[in-house]
């Protein structure tokens, strides 16, 4: 893995970085594990926009990824190493010995050819699935399920991982990308190692064709609205917009905005960084 850089013969390559994608083995899915993707242009069902700046984008198919995990003692093998347009990250396609094929989150490492496996009492090797209970203090982990059974939601991203701290009861101790320290039940599963793809936040589009390629629609300032569109809109001449906040008033930059009553606050042992 690694990055390219362009000479810059347009304007559009001038700036353009992008990945190399050499750790790809294979372009084509596996059919059984596709699913249709519908785009929305950000309206709801009944053609309201709730989420402005999307629209248009290339047609992608769905991968089902397999996020539980829950195919334990079965050993794997990692027949391809894939790119999927729906995450930062690349998918592994698995075999398993009784025939299943499933697709994972590859975490970085992880090998064509390699055996890979889930459940009690496995070896914490990269791309092993374990339960929180059984994982080495200290480990790099990704794919963190929050609530046992309900597949892993945390750690998915690009180039991230947590690191396991420490066991207090029936609680593991975790310091999650964002900065921050949480307990986790230690009867939910974690996959050891970090996520593949790590030079993914060193990408740079280097054209605005690029963004829309992605189903990105372009982003209006508020401060150069009008004040019936914005609240920061309007004023003489390249005025500051006054007090940072979003198009429905609520205060950026440091307001916040978690509900000081959520039931998950008492698991949460050191807040994420600003």
């Amino acid at each position: 893995m690694g990055i390219r850089k362009f000479r810059p013969v347009t304007p559009g390559t001038r700036h353009k970085i992008i990945g190399t994608f050499d750790d790809i083995t294979s372009n084509k899915p596996e059919k059984s594990l596709l699913a249709p993707l519908k785009k929305t242009g950000g309206r709801n069902n009944t053609g309201k926009m709730t989420m402005r700046h999307i629209g248009g984008g290339h047609k992608r198919k769905y991968r089902i990824i397999d996020f539980k995990r829950d195919k334990d003692g079965v050993k794997a093998t990692v027949k391809t190493i894939e790119y999927d347009p729906n995450r930062s990250a690349r998918i592994a396609l698995l075999y398993y010995a009784d025939g299943e094929k499933r697709y994972i989150v590859a975490p970085n490492g992880l090998q064509v050819g390699q055996s890979i496996i889930s459940g009690q009492g496995v070896a914490p090797e990269v791309g092993n699935t374990l339960f929180l209970s059984e994982i080495p203090l200290g480990s790099v982990l990704h794919n963190i399920e929050l609530n046992p059974g309900h597949g892993a939601v945390m750690a998915r991203s690009a180039g991230t991982y947590a690191q396991l701290v420490a066991r207090e009861g029936k609680h593991a101790v975790l310091k999650l990308p964002s900065g921050e320290t949480r307990m986790v039940l230690v009867t939910c599963r974690a996959t050891i190692g970090s996520v593949s793809n790590p030079d993914h936040s060193l990408e740079v589009d280097g054209k605005a064709g690029r963004k829309r390629w992605k189903g990105r629609r372009p982003r209006v300032r508020g401060v150069v609205m009008n004040p019936v569109d914005h609240p920061m809109g309007g004023g003489e001449g390249r005025a500051s917009g006054g007090h940072p906040r979003s198009r429905k008033g609520i205060p950026a930059k440091g307001y916040k905005t978690r509900n000081p009553k959520n039931k998950s606050n008492k698991f949460i042992l050191e807040r994420r960084k600003k």
